[in-house]
């Protein structure tokens, strides 16, 4: 049994793609036709993708894994919040940082920046280790 219906996926409207002329090649086996220089998505290749999709996220979360929803529009931002918090997971809702996940290394050494800039006192300069000039141009 599916998680959703082809019904469902007509009447959301997932069946649009994108404009034909910013087409990508690597989609060309999902793409049923082009309407009206539009490209109209195989729902049935959709929905095949989705229950595996599913299934996988399932499999993940019942052996202890985590998942990171992410949706980043407006129209989006609201349901992924609620919806990761109610089953515990974690999410972002917001902007999207560029190597996130491909360059984490980078992106953990300015969050541990960050979180030591929280914790300085920057009134009292002797105890920051750092110059007053320093201080400034934080």
């Amino acid at each position: 049994m599916s998680v959703v219906t082809t019904r469902q996926l007509l009447d959301s409207g997932v069946h649009f793609g994108h404009q034909t002329r910013r087409w990508n090649p690597k989609m060309k086996r999902y793409i049923l036709t082009d309407r009206s220089g539009i490209y109209i998505i195989d729902l049935q290749q959709s929905l095949a993708m989705i229950d595996k999709a599913y299934e996988f996220v399932k499999n993940t979360v019942a052996n202890g894994g985590s998942v990171l929803f992410v949706g980043t529009k407006k129209q989006a931002q609201e349901a992924i919040m609620s919806e990761s918090l109610r089953v515990g997971q974690s999410y972002i809702n917001q902007r999207w940082l560029g190597g996130l996940l491909t360059n984490f290394q980078t992106v953990g050494k300015r969050l541990a920046r960050m979180k030591e800039l929280e914790t300085m006192d920057f009134n009292d300069a002797s105890k920051s280790g750092l110059t007053k000039k320093e201080l400034l141009i934080l």
